[in-house]
């Protein structure tokens, strides 16, 4: 299998190296910096560029870069890709992305589906990215169609070597919907949650509930400033919810209202158990 990876940052490393460490995969890649794609390639992760003369001979092509940059690739790259390589963006929304490049995919006469590998960590660029990092987690798939079978099996075979532990099919705008609660809200949550004046003598009086409450607040302000606004209509009305409930608990304890905080609390933590499993 020929597999191609576009950007080497957290997401694409991560995907080079689990294709590379399957021993199933020859990685071709591109990096706009030149320093990473070179170590990449010292390091036997890559074993070649991902150029115009290269890029049809891939099985599939996975894009990981910011949406707009994932876009002008396709837009650049779209007319040598030919009707063989599959090709998969693993941008963090999905509307804009799907709703430029699926007509390119139509106009170039190759095969694209949206894609978002759902793993990640605090940390970006190669230097972080391992191999294991998608082993066992969901991949959502935004197909051109929902009813072609044979598409979507050869999908999960051309993504097998990574390791997820599942593969979610889904419209654009259902995926933007929910990421905008599962991701995108914690990721605003924790960023403003860190901002308390209090958080600077946090030290000796922190532990697990405070490690999991900021954890993603170090982001990338650039790439997840494209995300929110990609999705704010979502992320808007996830915040107002937001913001409704916990002006509930505000209210509670400026009232001192004991059986009002009972409630709000056993809410949430039958909340969690129904939505989770208890």
């Amino acid at each position: 299998m020929i597999v191609g990876i576009v950007g080497l940052g957290l997401i694409g490393g991560s995907l080079a190296k689990a294709y590379q460490e399957s021993g199933k995969a020859t990685v071709l890649a591109y990096d706009q910096d030149e320093s990473v794609l070179s170590f990449a390639q010292l390091s036997g992760v890559v074993s070649g560029r991902l150029t115009k003369e290269t890029i049809s001979s891939c099985d599939v092509i996975l894009i990981a870069v910011y949406p707009q940059a994932a876009i002008a690739y396709l837009q650049e790259m779209g007319a040598h890709i030919g009707s063989h390589p599959v090709v998969i963006d693993c941008c963090g929304t999905k509307r804009t992305v799907c709703g430029a490049c699926f007509p390119l995919a139509e106009k170039y006469g190759f095969t694209y589906l949206g894609g978002h590998p759902m793993a990640g960590t605090q940390h970006s660029g190669f230097k972080h990215s391992r191999g294991n990092l998608f082993r066992n987690a969901p991949m959502v798939i935004v197909p051109p169609s929902f009813d072609d079978i044979e598409l979507l099996s050869g999908v999960k075979e051309l993504l097998e070597p990574v390791g997820f532990g599942s593969l979610s099919v889904t419209t654009a705008e259902e995926h933007d919907k929910m990421i905008a609660f599962t991701s995108q809200l914690a990721h605003v949550v924790s960023n403003a949650y860190i901002k308390s004046p209090t958080a600077a003598e946090h030290k000796g009086f922190s532990a697990g509930s405070y490690k999991d409450m900021t954890r993603v607040a170090r982001l990338n302000p650039e790439m997840w400033t494209e995300l929110f606004l990609e999705n704010r209509d979502n992320l808007l009305k996830e915040l107002d919810g937001f913001i409704c409930a916990l002006q509930e608990y505000h209210t509670a304890l400026e009232q001192n209202d004991e059986a009002g905080l009972i409630r709000l609390l056993r809410e949430g933590t039958e909340r969690k158990e129904e939505v989770d499993g208890r």
